[in-house]
């Protein structure tokens, strides 16, 4: 892994002392403060403070697309997508549809295979759902660049109502949306919705909340009897931190009220059972349960199964049919992450021919036929995290087409990227989506090479020498007096995530012993605070190679637990 640049982040005083005066420790309001954080209200989670429905564009005419639909007592089919913010979404829409009144007969669900059918609703798709009999299809987490299924599904009777948090599609470099019956998707063109970080499940919720305001007003219940949406924030918080967005004000609401809610035994029986299949705590739910261990377990069905097990496990309220399902999904993940290692491996065998002087290019392109296409977006995660390069891994598809998925590093935006080169080589790309940090293709089959040549274009066009460089934003130096048990439990109990960074502190130290234990992880005996200072253990997970004598340490805080006793570990993220 590149060594990275270290560097401080800055805290505003006034914010600090605003937040202490407020009640935080000092700790806390520090960290706060380098987030951006500047007065408590910023950090009231209440349901209150949710931005309200009523400002996404397209949520009227969806609450009363769904209202009339429901009270018509016509079938509704959710059209999933295979990973855990669409599964969630999807669980969520079922879940909440019949809260809010639809048989539970009229509600059914299709859920893409990856390999088969591909990405989001195409008529592919639409055809798998007409036996189902229904009179509008609700798409979830995905929809808003699916402009051929929606008109496949308007020829054949049907209405269509697209909820979805992705980019819009760009024809000959222009935004096209579909013309669904109705759109909601913060960041569709015209949306003034505050937040455009929604996950695909938050949408979902939010159209949930739409629909029970449309209801109300029709007078189907009043506001003393209508029914409790807030029971479906567990599978929100799961949906949105599993699908790595942006952790704003907003967000961090949705995840502190779902992970409140885990912590106090009131989940669904399918959240229950994925932890104690990972062997979690519940009851010290936090952000990293949710995206390391519970998230990894719903993704590996889509990736290398079918996403029905993970929607199922969801969607039931039988505790012992949802443990069968999370046992299930958990030994899928075991088969996701030997699979994982082996094309990891592979792909790292690679480096050395793509890298003849040493030195990594300004993108990284690797195409193997026998990679499996399920994992390909966690294998170029890995080598984006190694390298810290634009990554793409390729794989052959069921259907003999070039499939990639793609990972980025800060100031090179892949979706984009992918437009450019759709522009300059038209005929190479068949089909292409996605975020700035996350994002897919299909290839013709020969055209790796040119895919590979065009990525490095655009790299070297838009990358300087700074936006190359890995750098790790830390907290500074943690006083001696917070290395203890409360602080990890009071940090843990914070939201942290993607753009609300979990606490990394740095400090000098020098290295007492250091020993490879599990064969991929360094353990270190540490000295911190000078030749008087305190001993520290550490660990660097999937690190075997032996660190100087001293030097700068970035490091996360956790509690490891062995034979009833608590001792505070330090977490290595880099040495320097």
């Amino acid at each position: 892994m590149t060594t990275p640049l270290l560097l401080t982040r800055e805290v505003s005083p006034r914010a600090t002392w605003a937040l202490e005066q407020a009640g935080l420790s000092p700790l806390l309001a520090r960290l706060f403060a380098a987030r951006g954080v500047r007065t408590a209200d910023e950090l009231d989670d209440g349901l209150a403070r949710l931005l309200p429905p009523e400002g996404m564009k397209g949520m009227a005419a969806a609450a009363a697309l769904l209202a009339d639909t429901i009270e018509a007592g016509a079938r509704i089919c959710i059209v999933a997508d295979y990973d855990c913010d669409g599964a969630t979404a999807c669980s969520v829409a079922l879940r909440g549809l019949t809260m809010l009144g639809a048989r539970p007969d009229t509600v059914s669900y299709v859920v893409p295979d990856r390999a088969v059918h591909g990405y989001g609703l195409t008529p592919t798709i639409v055809e798998l759902a007409m036996p189902l009999r229904p009179a509008l299809l609700m798409t979830v987490d995905n929809g808003i660049a699916s402009l051929a299924g929606v008109a496949h599904a308007q020829a054949h009777g049907l209405k269509v109502l697209v909820t979805d948090h992705h980019l819009p599609a760009l024809v000959d470099g222009v935004t096209v949306v579909p013309e669904a019956e109705a759109l909601v998707n913060p960041n569709q063109p015209g949306c003034g919705f505050e937040s455009k970080n929604l996950a695909g499940v938050g949408v979902a919720f939010y159209v949930l909340l739409a629909l029970r305001s449309e209801l109300r007003r029709r007078g189907r219940f009043d506001a003393a009897n209508q029914p409790r949406l807030d029971g479906l924030l567990d599978l929100v918080a799961l949906g949105t931190v599993a699908d790595v967005v942006r952790l704003d004000a907003n967000n961090r609401r949705l995840v502190a009220q779902g992970l409140r809610r885990m912590r106090a035994g009131r989940m669904q029986p399918g959240v229950a059972a994925l932890f104690s299949a990972a062997g979690r705590d519940a009851s010290r739910a936090n952000a990293f349960d949710l995206g390391f261990a519970l998230g990894p377990r719903i993704n590996a069905a889509g990736r290398l199964s079918d996403m029905t097990l993970g929607i199922e496990c969801l969607c039931t309220d039988d505790p012992a049919r949802a443990l069968e399902l999370a046992r299930q999904l958990d030994a899928i993940n075991r088969e996701r992450r030997e699979i994982e290692a082996g094309m990891r491996e592979q792909a790292e065998g690679r480096l050395d021919e793509l890298m003849p002087s040493g030195d990594a290019p300004p993108a990284l392109c690797i195409y193997e036929p026998e990679f499996h296409e399920g994992v390909i977006g966690i294998v170029a995660g890995r080598l984006k995290d190694r390298l810290h390069r634009p990554t793409f891994v390729f794989a052959t598809g069921a259907d003999g087409q070039l499939k990639g998925s793609g990972r980025s590093i800060p100031g090179f935006h892949l979706r984009d990227a992918l437009d450019l080169v759709s522009k300059r080589h038209p005929e190479l790309l068949k089909k292409f989506g996605g975020h700035a940090m996350a994002a897919g293709c299909t290839l013709v089959e020969t055209g790796f090479e040119a895919f590979n040549a065009a990525m490095q274009q655009v790299a070297r066009e838009w990358l300087d020498a700074a936006a190359l460089t890995r750098t790790l934003r830390t907290d500074g130096p943690l006083p001696a007096e917070a290395f203890t048990p409360e602080t990890v439990r009071e940090l843990d109990a914070q939201v942290w995530g993607q753009a609300f960074e979990a606490p990394l502190f740095c400090d000098e130290v020098q290295v007492i012993s250091q020993r490879i234990v599990g064969e991929r992880h360094l353990k270190l005996r540490l000295r911190q605070g000078g030749s008087n200072g305190v001993l520290r253990d550490a660990i660097w997970f999937g690190h075997i190679d032996p660190v100087p004598e001293r030097g700068l340490l970035a490091y996360r805080l956790s509690l490891d637990e062995y034979q009833g006793q608590q001792r505070v570990q330090m977490i290595v993220e880099a040495m320097v």
